[in-house]
C-alpha cells in the first residue's frame, strides 16, 4: 500500500509496540486517553498534544514512539471500539437477521462513540476487530450464493448505510444543541417560523409543519436496512 504521491503507507499494525520504559506509558494508555478525550469533545479535538494533556505531564513527541503518528493513534481507536460490537463465530440459519443484528450492533456503538463515524473513512479499515467483522459480513453473503466481490459489495452498502447514518444523526445532534433545538418552546417556535415560510410556496411541507410527526431516527435506519436487505435478497435471488 503507498501513498498518492508513491511512498509507502506504514500501517501501525506491521509496527510492533515498543516494549515500556519506566513512565507508565504504552499504546492501551494511550488509546483510552484518545477515545475519551473525543468521547468527551468530539473528532476535532483530537490531537497529539490533547491526549499527551490527558495522560499527565507527557510531551506528544512522548506518544509517537508508541503510535508512530496520529494516523496510528486514529487507526487503534478505530479498531479498539470496533472490538465493542459481537460478532458470531461464523454464519446462522438465519442470513439477514445476522447482518440486520449486526448493523444495529454497529449502530449502538457509534452513538456510543461518534467521532468512529467520522474519522472511519479516513483511514484503512485494516485492525483486527475491523476484519474480523468484515469477514463475518461476507461470510454470511458468500454462504447465500454470492460470489466474494459481489459480498464485498454488499457489505460496502451496508456499511455506508450505518456509517452515513451515524454521520447525520451526529451532525443533526450537534445543530440541535447549537440552535438550542432541544428545547420544546424553541422547537415549536422555529417549525412555526418555517411554516410560514413554506405557505402559499410549498403546501405539502407546511401541512406537514402544522402537526409534524414520522419515524424516529432508530425506525428511519431500521427502515433503510430493511430496503438494502430486500434489495440483496433479489440479486442473491437472481444470481441464483
Amino acid at each position: 500500500m503507498r501513498h498518492a504521491e508513491g511512498g509507502p503507507v506504514r500501517l501501525i499494525w506491521a509496527q510492533p509496540d515498543p516494549p515500556p520504559r519506566r513512565q507508565a506509558l504504552g499504546r492501551d494508555p494511550i488509546v483510552s486517553a484518545a477515545i475519551g478525550l473525543a468521547d468527551e469533545a468530539g473528532p476535532d479535538a483530537l490531537t497529539m498534544q490533547a491526549v499527551a494533556a490527558r495522560l499527565g505531564s507527557y510531551s506528544a513527541m512522548a506518544l509517537y514512539r508508541y503510535v508512530g503518528n496520529k494516523d496510528g493513534l486514529v487507526d487503534l481507536m478505530l479498531d479498539r471500539v470496533a472490538g465493542e460490537i459481537p460478532v458470531p463465530d461464523g454464519p446462522g440459519a438465519d442470513w439477514r437477521a445476522d447482518l440486520s443484528d449486526l448493523a444495529m450492533a454497529t449502530r449502538q456503538m457509534i452513538q456510543r462513540h461518534s467521532w468512529f463515524a467520522a474519522l472511519y473513512h479516513t483511514r484503512p479499515p485494516v485492525g483486527p476487530n475491523l476484519m474480523r467483522r468484515l469477514e463475518f459480513m461476507l461470510a454470511v453473503l458468500v454462504a447465500q450464493g454470492a460470489s466474494a466481490a459481489e459480498a464485498m459489495t454488499y457489505a460496502a452498502l451496508i456499511d455506508r448505510h450505518v456509517v452515513g447514518s451515524g454521520i447525520q444523526e451526529a451532525e443533526e445532534a450537534r445543530m440541535s444543541r447549537r440552535l438550542g433545538l432541544e428545547d420544546e418552546g424553541t422547537l415549536r417556535s422555529a417549525l412555526a417560523t418555517v411554516r410560514g415560510l413554506a405557505d402559499g410556496r410549498f403546501p405539502i411541507l407546511a401541512e406537514w409543519l402544522a402537526r409534524p410527526s414520522g419515524a424516529a431516527p432508530r425506525e428511519q435506519f431500521e427502515l433503510g436496512l430493511r430496503f438494502l436487505l430486500d434489495g440483496i435478497a433479489g440479486e442473491l435471488a437472481r444470481g441464483s
